[in-house]
């Protein structure tokens, strides 16, 4: 018999669907109404379970699967599982580590160049039908900020951080970064104090793997990065202070922000949505075909080497 597999949430790639169904009985447990009766009936016989970084699993569900033997997770973020009781139980968990990296970077570099270029406000600007209102087409837009050159500060020099850095040097941009200590195989300027590095620098990259995020982006680091400052976030909302946030806006302390992460998703504060040195995306860096085949071919990979009693890679309990 095929082992039984617990999806929590959907996977969108055809071809990695019909791979699980091959190999395994999969119990889409997202797809049901009455999700209590669907464990009563299924829970006992669950080996395996499959969710996203958002979506994880609580540690109540997991009580109810007694035969659970690993716990994949779409996605690098597993602060929404309980580890330290998947460790107790002896539960695997995995996560598709090093498949986002290149698209994460690659996202936070078109942020950073959509707002300091007003890429968005020049698109509704012509959608609207405006240009052709203009006599002089360029007026009514504000110069913009060149992105070549610009000093880059990285919070976070992991595998994304390494990443965008790679990227902003074809810009020529000087880059400084911060992290729990300094890199030896990173030959970028290292900044302990992170509002030293805000003040060091003319854009602020958040690149951080924070399961664990607190709110390090706050007033002060803010202010530290200043009026023509530049805050870019593709690693955890909850890094930022968004009352902070949406106060320097206001009060121009700072030039502009690019988001792709937000404290409470899908809940974006209103107060960012009119605000044209504002770019906002839903979460979305990992969203293109060919990462998104990898994290599911990590995700099916995990489960078979589980079940036949290997370790598998991106294994985060073990």
């Amino acid at each position: 018999m095929k082992p039984e597999v617990l999806q929590l949430s959907p996977i969108l790639i055809p071809e990695i669907n019909a791979r699980l169904n091959e190999l395994f009985t999969v119990r889409r447990y997202f797809e049901q109404a009455d999700k209590p009766a669907y464990l009563r009936e299924h829970g006992g016989n669950i080996r395996g379970v499959i969710t996203g970084g958002h979506t994880g699993i609580s540690q109540a569900l997991m009580a109810q699967l007694p035969r659970l033997e690993i716990v994949a997770v779409n996605g690098v973020g597993t602060d929404a599982v309980d580890l330290a009781y998947a460790r107790d139980r002896g539960i695997r968990v995995t996560a598709t580590i090093g498949a986002l990296t290149e698209d994460v970077a690659d996202l936070a570099i078109g942020l950073l160049i959509a707002v300091c270029r007003g890429v968005c406000t020049g698109d509704r600007y012509v959608r609207s039908g405006q240009w052709p209102q203009s006599p002089t087409p360029l007026a009514p837009l504000p110069l913009a900020r060149q992105v070549s050159g610009m000093r880059i500060g990285i919070v976070g020099m992991g595998r994304v951080g390494r990443a965008v850095a790679t990227r902003a040097a074809a810009f020529g941009c000087p880059i400084s970064y911060t992290d729990l200590r300094p890199m030896g195989d990173v030959n970028h300027t290292f900044v302990a104090d992170l509002e030293q590095l805000a003040r060091d620098s003319d854009a602020l990259i958040l690149a951080a793997a924070a399961d664990k995020a607190e709110a390090i982006i706050d007033a002060k680091v803010l202010r530290a990065l200043g009026k023509g400052g530049y805050l870019i976030n593709v690693a955890r909302g909850k890094l930022v202070d968004e009352a902070d946030l949406v106060a320097a806006l206001a009060a121009g302390d700072i030039a502009g922000a690019a988001l792709d992460v937000f404290v409470e998703e899908p809940h974006v504060p209103e107060a960012l949505f009119g605000n044209e040195q504002v770019v906002l995306q839903p979460h979305r860096a990992s969203a293109t075909l060919q990462t998104r085949t990898r994290m599911g071919e990590m995700v099916v990979a995990s489960l078979v080497d589980s079940f036949a009693g290997r370790v598998p890679q991106g294994c985060v309990t073990e």
